[in-house]
């Protein structure tokens, strides 16, 4: 084994220092994965289905037909992350054991961002035909093979013998990723300083694995191989060249009479340097073409500093493999998503035409609207597509309902899928589900919502965050958004943001509105015995944009409203209520969704309106809860929580809340309801069982009521924090027509979110 000295700290890992890495992986279970169960294995029944003797029966169907062990076992979502650890990350050939926390990594991120399982095998030996024999004989147990960290040219022979042996997806990340991705920043960069592929010239410094795979897929994409010129530390690799030559970089050399990079470079494109720090010097940038583009992707330090780059030249456009920089080429924006695709089709391979398709995916992601959670991780750097946001940010949720399926597609368009998927769209909305539970919750919502089109107000118009939210309501299919506020303001806002407003949005100034007399006139009508002339209505109605598009709803010029970003509840509450009444019989209350992979979804009352309700408005807050839940396509059980468990131990709250059942029993509910009971009682069906035999409802409560709203708003406030489930609410109910309040700290998604289930609202009244 090679003695590396790992670089120095400093400049191995931006913000991380060594003694804080060492302390994460050793931190509790040492390493990064561990193993969790699928299905329950509590009685002595479930050991029998899972394993003796009811395992016997998948294993006979299997035998008498493979495919089913893609039903049957965990196969189909399963890769292998392999290496020998002969070329770790940039500190060369530390050995199989020592690759391992990379491999780890490696695994863990397929979990992270794409939901693929996964395990790392390293094996011990740096002979090609004892790696290959050690792996072609694993088919059965994975999905697809990730080869990681294996130096070339002994990578290209690994790869290829294994691909021609194994019937499952072979791809070595080291190669192809590192191409994938840079490819997707090359289509934006030449996008945007108005190049055509065919006629870029690339110089590729660099001529290892990476490098290789970046020259065999850019001249796939249609880069023309003569102007594609590849160098290594001997120089320009060009036709008749002998000297540290093989079989791979002969296949790339040119006819060129250039023979140094420095030569190569003049009036090039583009370069590609996968190879040291300081390879591009200032002068050498200063010889290439107007606009040039660099991918300095070096680790851990770049061939030239984006800094340097500008300095020499101001033109360029540059990505870096760091963090730390704008538009870092970083694998994770490639091999989860692509094992994602391959593995959902059980693709045979993965070919040309998926890493193209993967590459063409995340360079038009960059090009849309970045998601506030995505920009919030920005470090303080603009996400917005240009010349320092050419390649998507690893943390963006669409990653993987964008890239997959453009892989599963062309894996279906390319023969080499199995398992052909008959709905595309459908396809990339489940995987949307798959990582974000609340997507999931939401998927019906969203549908109903899409086959029902309605127009929302957006009544806090000039807001960055509310045009946002409008844009993404717009584009996703739900309707017609309407902004309230000053056309100015809004267009001002809309470019400084680099967003344009799309067609299909409504701006209205309240102040210049047609309708502006007949919805004072209206408010008038409601509210000239509280107290209100009729120049207080048309002030309202012209200052108030709470009270205007409550006037829309109200009028039926829209369906549903929602605001709150600039305000507190209680004040767009009651601007919302000049207009908009209560149903009458009906309590009105807020309720909030928890969304969480453990429990599902489950709602909450009453968590904005009732600090202390009696009896009877508790009872009301069940009824509506109730009504809500199935309006999300659930069947209530209602748990009226309290710290008593029915009497037990006694006290003066428990006591309404006996009253508001019994008023339930009494009147009679179509849904089911029990309490008092704690919150452990209502949620586990086994412990009522045990304790409480008596107990009404059938299953784990869905609605839980609590004794006031002080209970309410710890549990909601707290749940996200302590189990990282998603909390959307409190959602107003009880309003005559469908009006929401988002929290002031509401992000894009939230107010997204809560303006799909106000038109959703809309629709079933």
């Amino acid at each position: 084994m090679d003695d590396v000295k790992p670089p120095a700290e400093d400049t191995r890992t931006a913000r991380v220092t060594g003694e804080e890495a060492l302390a994460m992986h050793a931190e509790g279970r040492p390493g990064k994965l561990e193993i969790r169960l699928t299905k329950p294995l509590v009685t002595a029944r479930d050991l029998s289905l899972a394993y003796s003797p009811g395992v016997a029966e998948p294993c006979l169907h299997i035998h008498r037909d493979p495919k089913l062990a893609y039903d049957y076992t965990a196969k189909g979502n399963f890769v292998a992350v392999i290496s020998n650890g002969t070329a770790v990350l940039g500190l060369g050939n530390l050995g199989a054991l020592a690759s391992k926390p990379v491999m780890e990594g490696k695994a863990a991120l397929f979990k992270r961002f794409a939901d693929v399982d996964s395990i790392d095998l390293c094996v011990d030996t740096e002979d090609v035909d004892a790696f290959v024999n050690s792996i072609r004989y694993l088919g059965p147990s994975f999905g697809g093979i990730n080869l990681e960290d294996i130096k070339a040219p002994e990578c290209f022979v690994i790869e290829q013998r294994l691909r021609e042996l194994m019937d499952i997806p072979v791809f070595h990340d080291d190669q192809h990723g590192t191409a994938i991705v840079a490819a997707a920043g090359l289509i934006n960069a030449i996008h945007l300083t108005g190049r055509d592929i065919k006629t870029t010239r690339l110089v590729i410094n660099g001529a290892g694995a990476a490098s290789i795979a970046c020259a065999e897929l850019v001249k796939a994409m249609g880069m023309r191989p003569e102007n594609v010129i590849l160098c290594d530390t001997k120089g320009v690799i060009y036709r008749g060249r002998t000297e540290g030559m093989n079989q791979w970089k002969s296949a790339h050399a040119t006819s060129t009479p250039a023979r140094t990079l420095m030569q190569a470079l003049d009036g090039a494109d583009v370069f590609f340097g996968l190879s040291v720090k300081g390879a591009l010097t200032p002068e050498m940038l200063r010889a290439m073409a107007p606009k040039p583009i660099l991918f300095a992707m070096a680790n851990p330090d770049p061939e030239i500093t984006p800094d340097e780059a500008r300095a020499a030249r101001p033109d360029c456009i540059i990505a870096t493999g760091r963090s730390d920089y704008p538009n870092q080429v970083n694998n994770v924006l490639g091999f989860p998503f692509i094992f994602r695709g391959a593995l959902d089709v059980r693709a045979s391979t993965i070919n040309d035409a998926m890493k193209i398709a993967a590459a063409e995916a995340l360079a038009m992601l960059a090009r849309e609207d970045v998601p506030e959670e995505v920009a919030g991780a920005g470090a303080g750097l603009a996400l917005r597509f240009g010349p320092e946001y050419i390649i998507p940010n690893a943390f963006d949720p669409r990653l993987i309902s964008r890239v997959s399926p453009a892989v599963a597609k062309a894996a279906i368009d390319s023969g080499v899928a199995r398992r052909p998927l008959v709905d595309l769209q459908r396809y990339a909305r489940d995987l949307a589900t798959r990582l974000d539970a609340t997507a999931g919750a939401m998927e019906a919502i969203s549908e109903s919502v899409r086959q029902n089109p309605r127009r929302v107000v957006f009544a806090e118009g000039e807001e960055e965050k509310v045009i946002r939210a409008a844009i993404a309501y717009r584009n996703a299919g739900f309707g017609t958004p309407v902004l309230v506020g000053r056309e100015d303001r809004i267009a001002a806002i809309t470019s400084a943001i680099g967003i344009p407003l799309p067609e299909g949005i409504e701006i209205h100034n309240a102040r210049l509105s047609d309708s502006n007399r007949r919805y004072a006139e209206f408010l008038y009508a409601k509210r000239q015995r509280d107290g209100f002339l009729l120049r207080d209505c048309q002030r309202l109605v012209n200052q108030d944009r709470n009270v205007f598009g409550a006037c829309m709803v109200a009028m039926g010029d829209a369906d549903a409203i929602v605001t709150g970003s600039t305000r507190s509840y209680s004040v767009a509450l009651e601007g919302i209520s000049m207009a908009i009444d209560p149903v009458p019989g009906r309590v009105v209350f807020g309720v909030s969704i928890v969304v969480s992979r453990r429990a599902g979804t489950v709602l909450v009352a009453d968590t904005a309106i009732h600090e202390r309700p009696d009896a009877e408005t508790l009872a009301g807050i069940a009824r509506g809860s109730a009504a809500a839940a199935r309006r999300l396509g659930l069947e209530p059980r209602v748990a009226f929580l309290s710290f008593s468990t029915f009497g037990d131990p006694r006290g003066t709250i428990p006591g309404s809340i006996r009253d508001a059942v019994r008023l339930l029993s009494e009147k009679g509910a179509d849904f089911e309801f029990d309490g008092e009971m704690s919150a452990d009682v209502a949620l586990d069906p086994g412990l009522r069982a045990t304790l409480y035999p008596f107990c009404r409802l059938t299953g784990p409560a869905n609605v839980l009521v609590m004794p006031g709203m002080h209970a309410a708003h710890i549990l909601t406030k707290a749940v996200p924090k302590l189990t990282g489930a998603t909390v959307i609410g409190p959602l107003l109910t009880g309003m005559t027509h469908s009006a929401q309040i988002v929290p002031m700290q509401a992000g894009v998604n939230q107010m997204l979110d809560v303006a799909c289930l106000a038109a959703h609202a809309a629709v079933k009244r």
